[in-house]
C-alpha cells in the first residue's frame, strides 16, 4: 500500500479564468512554505507536480528542503478545458462541477480514468501538488462519489488517500474552506 499526500497548490496569482498558467501570489508562497514545514519530516519522499506553475513553485520548498527535483506528471494536471476564452471558460467549469462524473463527456471521463491511473500505478508514499478538480477525482473516487465536486480543498492543504494498486482509500481529508475556485 502506497500513501499519496494530494497538496492543493498554493493561492494563485490570478483566478482560473483570467491566465491558464499563473504563479503563486505572495500568500500562495507563504502557504507552499508551511506546507513543506508540515511534510518534511516524512521524507525525503517521491515528490510528483503537474506541470502547471502554480504546482511546480508549490512543491519548490520541498524541493530546496529534500534536495531532490519534482517529477512533472502530465496527468495530474488541472481538468482540461475545452474553451480558451476565459468568460466563456469559468462558466463552462462552472456548470461541469454542478454535474457529475458519468455526465461528462468521453473527453473529461478518459483525463479522469488517466489520472486515477496514475495515482493507483505509484507504488511508494509520495506527495504530490496538484489541483482542485483533480483532488477532488481522487476523493470521489475514494468515497465513491460520483459528483465533480465533492469536496473542497482549501489552497496547500494536504489530503492523504492510499492505493493498492487498483483503488485508493481516503484516509484523511484535507483542510476545506472557501478558497476561491471561480
Amino acid at each position: 500500500m502506497a500513501r499519496l499526500y494530494l497538496v492543493r497548490h498554493g493561492k494563485a496569482a490570478s483566478a482560473w479564468g483570467a491566465e491558464t498558467d499563473p504563479g503563486l501570489d505572495d500568500e500562495g508562497r507563504r502557504q507552499a512554505e508551511r506546507m513543506a514545514a508540515s511534510l518534511a519530516p516524512l521524507g525525503p519522499l517521491p515528490l510528483i507536480t503537474s506541470p502547471l506553475r502554480r504546482t511546480r513553485e508549490t512543491a519548490a520548498p520541498l524541493e530546496k528542503r529534500w534536495g531532490m527535483v519534482a517529477r512533472i506528471e502530465p496527468r495530474i494536471a488541472e481538468i482540461p478545458s475545452p474553451i480558451e476564452d476565459p468568460a466563456a471558460r469559468t462558466e463552462w467549469l462552472a456548470t461541469v462541477m454542478q454535474q457529475r462524473w458519468s455526465e461528462q463527456e468521453p473527453a473529461l471521463q478518459a483525463w479522469r480514468h488517466d489520472l486515477l491511473g496514475a495515482l493507483a500505478g505509484l507504488r511508494e508514499d509520495s506527495v504530490l501538488t496538484t489541483h482542485f478538480v483533480a483532488i477532488n477525482v481522487a476523493f470521489g473516487h475514494a468515497t465513491g462519489d460520483d459528483r465533480v465536486l465533492c469536496f473542497r480543498p482549501e489552497n496547500a492543504s494536504c489530503t492523504l488517500v492510499e492505493t493498492d494498486g487498483r483503488t485508493l482509500r481516503l484516509l484523511e481529508a484535507g483542510a476545506e474552506g472557501a478558497s476561491r475556485v471561480l
